[in-house]
């Protein structure tokens, strides 16, 4: 597991501590497997911008759908 997967697992269930993020369907939308809220994943996309001292402007929101894309998004960012 990367640093980068730890840091969305570990923010995600900050924001939904009651999902068990091994058994999610890394390619389905987060705000339905995790069933959050536009405020949630601002939440959750405002801590990984600060974690990574990276913006993460809201035209990109789109490239950040599912756990698969939030982590290519996230590596290609701290590259």
């Amino acid at each position: 597991m990367t640093n980068t997967e730890t840091l969305l697992r570990t923010e995600l269930h900050r924001i939904a501590p009651d999902i068990e993020i091994d058994e999610i369907d890394r390619d389905e939308d987060l705000r339905e497997e995790f069933d959050i809220d536009s405020l949630d994943f601002l939440n959750l996309v405002t801590a990984l911008g600060k974690a990574l001292s990276t913006p993460m402007p809201e035209a990109d929101y789109a490239k950040m759908g599912t756990f698969n894309e939030m982590i290519a998004y996230l590596t290609q960012k701290a590259a």
